[in-house]
């Protein structure tokens, strides 16, 4: 037999857990419910047996002080059957009035799971044998029918209400335990989060400063390794030339790194940051090696540089630094053409491109071999293939777009849009 759909919904919901008891508080409600049970018995008891009188308990007498008892020991099940136990001790009441305390307790432990589905045959069944009670324990009462109704109403209602504000109260505390673990649990996964998104940053920047400076240094120290006619000037010449490009990639990421030795509040964007100025720098130490660049930015850019967002500039920055070192290593001996063109209205848009040789007469071939100081060396470098997918983060991360790839005449084409402010 299925349940009707309002009754499934209510029977599905879990009740919110009781918080363990203590041995003083098992302590006291099994000691309130074994007095309440002496003292109603003891109320129930006619007059003679407390008098000189011979007395004899009566069979019904000795079964309700049997099952009251027997509810004494039942009363410690209460929490891993709530339901059942309150169903039957409720149903004990109506022959024995000394289980009426255990049977109460048990009613408000179920009421305190505030669930519908148990709540409401409970109440039913605790009220049905409150009124029985009246007529099978102590017989017809002396009072108007309407004042019993009233009162076993009256009684239930409170006993149900006690047991239900238990629960919302729990049920509240509840609720903010959790709200409070989630809110820590929350702070920790962002915290988490930050450390991560630093440290990608981190490496970003340690790939950005290593990749270029690391290519500079392999290409002026395989000239040194394969050129046997440079003169005494020309070698002291490129041995300079390597030795101040390691000094500067030390330099560079000594600054990266700093931020990992200072307090949290910073960030890899702390430390001094190159920008569109320093594009310059970049041109001349390619050309330095012997490679043709063709560099253009628009008067547009230059004018209003200054109204320029620092992390759009860095990543502009970037983006020529990263062309140019995969220029160098994979393009040595094809001129390579960077453009930086843009307004405040139409953003920046940076572009760095290889020709290719289709369409293009008197154009050599690209080549992998080195053009080092006007020599071809055959000199391959090692790629990470973290450097585009990390700026293809950085454009995405401002509100940009990034594309790289071949174009028609089989050059390759690093171009990304970036906002001019953000």
């Amino acid at each position: 037999m299925r349940l009707p759909p309002v009754l499934t919904r209510l029977a599905a919901k879990p009740p919110v857990p009781a918080p363990p008891l203590t041995v003083w508080g098992r302590t006291w409600r099994f000691v309130l419910v074994v007095v309440g049970a002496f003292v109603t018995f003891g109320v129930t008891l006619p007059e003679a047996a407390g008098t000189s009188i011979e007395y004899t308990a009566t069979p019904r007498e000795a079964l309700d002080l049997a099952l009251g008892v027997l509810s004494w020991v039942l009363i410690w099940f209460r929490r891993r059957w709530p339901l059942t136990i309150a169903l039957v001790l409720t149903l004990m009441t109506t022959f024995s009035a000394t289980a009426a305390f255990a049977a109460t307790l048990a009613v408000v432990s179920v009421c305190a799971r505030r669930r519908t589905i148990e709540v409401v045959p409970v109440t039913v069944t605790y009220c049905v044998a409150s009124f029985t009670s009246f007529y099978l324990v102590d017989g017809l009462p002396d009072m108007p029918w309407w004042v019993v109704v009233l009162t076993q109403v009256v009684s239930t209602v409170l006993v149900v209400g006690i047991g239900l504000y238990i629960g919302a109260r729990r049920e509240l505390v509840w609720t903010l335990q959790s709200r409070a673990e989630a809110a820590e649990q929350a702070r920790a996964t962002d915290a988490e989060r930050a450390r991560a998104q630093e440290r990608a940053t981190i490496a970003h920047e340690m790939h950005d400063v290593l990749a270029h400076r690391v290519s500079l240094v392999a290409m002026h120290a395989g000239a040194l390794a394969y050129r046997t006619d440079l003169s005494p000037e020309e070698v002291r010449e490129s041995a300079g030339i390597v030795r101040d490009n390691a000094h500067r990639a030390l330099e560079e990421l000594r600054e990266v790194l700093g931020v990992l030795r200072v307090g949290t509040e910073a960030s890899a964007t702390d430390a001094p940051q190159p920008t569109l100025e320093r594009i310059d720098d970049l041109v001349a130490d390619a050309r330095a090696l012997g490679a043709h660049v063709d560099f253009g930015m628009t008067p547009a850019v230059t004018d209003a540089a200054a109204t320029l967002a620092g992390s759009t500039a860095r990543t502009a920055y970037r983006v020529v630094q990263e062309g140019l070192t995969n220029a160098r290593k994979h393009a040595p001996a094809s001129p390579v053409v960077v453009r930086v063109v843009g307004s405040p209205d139409d953003g920046l848009t940076v572009m760095v491109r290889t020709p290719g040789t289709h369409g293009v007469p008197g154009r050599p071939a690209r080549v992998d071999a080195a053009s080092v100081l006007g020599t071809a060396v055959e000199t391959r470098l090692p790629s990470s293939g973290h450097g585009l997918r990390g700026l293809h983060e950085r454009v995405t991360l401002l509100g940009g777009t990034f594309d790289a790839g071949d174009d028609a005449t089989g050059g390759f084409v690093v171009r990304a849009t970036l906002p001019w402010s953000r």
